[in-house]
């Protein structure tokens, strides 16, 4: 009777340590990429889609941008101005990956093939190194030639601002995100978008209204 008893104790401890094993494993579903999911009430891929959606779609539809390409390409054989990224600065009280921003404005933008872009920062520093190793390292004939980089005609920039209000359990995120596209040559401003859409209000569990 004791060794069944015995037996018995062991089976309900091990059931209790796998129940507590499993309860520890976190649940994960799979959802659709555009699906909205607010956890926190800060910035997210939803606000990203948002906003680069409407500051592409303002930019690819500027007269002045327009105007600048097709005079450009009257100038140049047909070829479309060149755009490099600059900063996109963040200045809002949170972290907030802006290259992400940036990044999808590019693709997008240069998928429309209205403009070319052309490398900036890290990433052209190790083309740089790359085609300067090729000048000791690769043949005559394979090697890049030096002093042959296309440049710039525009620079796109950018910010991500914000603004936090809050009372008691209350607080509402405000997020003011602004695109530039500047002639380099002249410093001028070609394009400038922005979008002030992003408005959300988090209420602190226990809070009845």
């Amino acid at each position: 009777m004791k060794q069944f008893y015995m037996k018995t104790m062991m089976a309900v401890a091990g059931c209790v340590v796998l129940f507590a094993a499993c309860s520890s494993v976190p649940k994960v579903s799979r959802v659709d990429a555009d699906t909205q999911i607010d956890l926190s009430g800060r910035w997210n891929d939803t606000d990203i889609r948002i906003v680069c959606d409407t500051l592409i779609k303002d930019a690819l539809a500027s007269d002045r941008v327009d105007r600048y390409i097709r005079d450009f390409s009257g100038k140049n054989g047909g070829e479309n101005p060149a755009v490099i990224v600059g900063r996109f600065r963040n200045t809002s009280s949170e972290h907030i990956d802006t290259g992400i921003i940036s990044g999808i404005m590019r693709t997008s933008i240069l998928n429309s093939g209205k403009l070319d872009f052309v490398e900036g920062g890290e990433a052209r520093e190790a083309i740089r190194a790359e085609r300067q190793d090729q000048q000791s390292n690769a043949s005559v004939e394979s090697a890049a030639a030096l002093a042959q980089e296309t440049g710039a005609n525009l620079m796109l920039t950018g910010e991500v601002n914000s603004t936090v209000d809050r009372a008691g359990k209350i607080t509402v995120r405000s997020y003011f995100v602004t695109a530039t596209l500047t002639n380099v040559e002249t410093s001028r401003i070609l394009w400038e978008g922005s979008n002030n859409e992003i408005k959300k209000v988090i209420k602190q569990p226990g809070l009845k209204l």
